[in-house]
């Protein structure tokens, strides 16, 4: 054995000790680490293999040898290049789908079985025999389609991996570039080697290749021991960026649209990057027909509001962004609280409204009515409670059921409601009672509208089934005006006074409740 070819073994049985320690060391420690090692380790066995079987193939003396060991490395070298591939974009917070890491893995699978069989095809290589010249274990090779494939594939993935990890240098931050650096070294000198192996220039009947991945082995080393490279790893900023689910855009210092996220793309589908470098006002203008809802200019420093876009409610985030150069643009986040706010209205609907009749249940009545009583006392104006009751309503449900008893009630309501005006609050005070507040009705005109709804009422039978139901009701009136000091409690006991004497004196009638008289028909 020539000492060239020594140390050609040499170099090449480096890389694989090397990856073959990485591998060990990285396996032993895989629980400290994140997800991304079992994609390392996998890029790591599959260089190993690689470097050992192209190691033991330069000691062949014999063509079946050199097949054999051929092939051996084939069980790596196809791999090992994509494989690096899928690990960068982890690294680099790339979605790995299983859909996407079959398809690039596919290619590799083909390679090793077409090298496998290629006697029966010669797909892989039209010649494969001894060096006629320096003999073994030199390989005289003619390559075949299948190769040049390969050959354009496995380079094509190793670039895109330098490129990808170039791309972020900028936007990493200072902790995290030095293993970036590393990957970045890492996958250049064996895409120069591959380069220089495809073009022809290496050595005649022999692969580089594994005499350089000793280099990338040891910066991936270094990289996992000193600044924790499987451990804490960097996120890309745009995949951080596209992956929140507000919408995101931005402003530079004069107001122009300078980026948005993917989220802020399906909260607007309008935008795209053409609008990039325009006012943002043009831009907001274009995408909804409104101005924006704040003046941009006079904004010092954090400002949040709600809009209303299409059958959509945004709350926006606004802040101002200062860089080190003293220019500021703006930030404007997006969160789309549609849900949130009905959800939010539905929670408030049960809560002030009756669930059977959906109109005010006593509770909202009587936050409403506070502020009724109150502008009365301000402007001296009359007040006036209706309290009326269905009745012989247990009859009715005892008799019809009470399903039946149930549509009645909502019957009732409806009755009332369409006879209401803008000012009066209506709602169910318990049962099957109901309480009406008017402002600025004389006693008299109380008494009348009361009336009014009785008879609307009487006249109006519920029909089920073919069935006419007939409802009465009985009304009590109390009035008062701002010059009192009466409260909502006492006008409230006064009426419930005046519909009891309705029911003593026979029910489907309105009584009113007077000082000097008590009660008058």
């Amino acid at each position: 054995m020539d000492s060239k070819l020594a140390a050609y073994i040499t170099l090449v049985c480096t890389s694989g000790v090397l990856n073959l320690s990485i591998l060990v060391y990285t396996y032993w420690r895989r629980h400290h680490y994140t997800s991304i090692a079992k994609l390392f380790m996998w890029n790591t066995l599959t260089s190993m293999i690689y470097c050992f079987g192209y190691a033991f193939s330069l000691t062949s003396t014999s063509l079946e040898q050199l097949r054999f060991w051929n092939i051996v490395q084939y069980a790596g070298m196809p791999f090992f290049p994509p494989l690096g591939l899928l690990f960068v974009m982890q690294y680099l917070g790339y979605k790995l789908t299983r859909k996407r890491i079959i398809a690039i893995l596919i290619l590799p699978c083909l390679t090793l079985l077409i090298n496998v069989t290629n006697e029966s095809h010669h797909f892989y290589y039209r010649i494969y025999d001894i060096h006629s010249v320096l003999g073994a274990p030199y390989s005289q090779i003619e390559y075949g389609v299948w190769f040049v494939v390969h050959n354009i594939y496995i380079f094509c993935c190793m670039l895109a991996a330098f490129l990808l990890l170039l791309s972020r240098w900028k936007e990493t931050v200072s902790v995290y570039r030095p293993q970036l650096f590393a990957l970045i070294c890492g996958q250049l000198l064996p895409i120069v080697t591959a380069f220089l192996l495809f073009i022809g220039v290496a050595p005649d009947g022999i692969d580089p290749v594994p005499m350089v991945i000793w280099f990338s082995s040891v910066l991936y080393l270094w990289s996992i021991t000193s600044s924790r490279m499987l451990s804490i790893i960097p996120i890309a900023k745009e995949t951080i960026f596209n992956s929140m689910n507000d919408g995101v855009i931005v402003l530079n210092d004069t107001y122009q649209l300078i980026e948005y996220n993917q989220a802020c793309k399906n909260m607007f589908s309008e935008l795209d990057r053409s609008t990039l470098g325009q006012p943002f006002d043009q831009v907001w203008y274009m995408l909804t027909g409104q101005s924006f809802p704040v003046q941009l200019d006079t904004l010092s420093d954090q400002l949040s509001v709600k809009i209303h876009q299409a059958d959509y409610i945004y709350q926006l985030r606004i802040s101002r962004l200062q860089q080190s150069n003293n220019r500021s643009g703006l930030l404007i986040i997006f969160t789309d609280i549609t849900e949130l706010h009905i959800l939010q209205q539905k929670l408030e609907h049960q809560a002030y409204y009756d669930e059977l009749t959906q109109i005010y249940n006593r509770r909202a009545f009587f936050q409403q009515i506070e502020q009724n009583l109150m502008k009365v006392k301000d402007n001296l104006s009359s007040f006036t409670i209706i309290l009326f009751d269905i009745d012989f309503f247990k009859k009715v449900n005892d008799t019809y059921g009470h399903q039946t008893g149930d549509q009645v009630l909502v019957h009732v309501a409806q009755i009332c409601k369409a006879e209401l005006g803008e000012h009066m609050l209506f709602a169910r005070y318990g049962g099957e009672e109901f309480v009406l507040a008017i402002t600025g009705y004389t006693l008299v005109e109380g008494e009348n509208f009361a009336n009014h709804l009785r008879f609307c009422i009487e006249q109006s039978p519920l029909v089920e089934n073919e069935r006419f139901v007939s409802v009465t009701s009985s009304f009590g009136v109390s009035v008062t005006t701002g010059a009192r000091e009466e409260t909502i409690y006492q006008l409230l006991q006064k009426a419930d006074e005046a519909l009891y004497a309705a029911k003593r004196a026979g029910r489907n009638q309105v009584q009113v409740f007077t000082e000097k008289y008590n009660f008058v028909e």
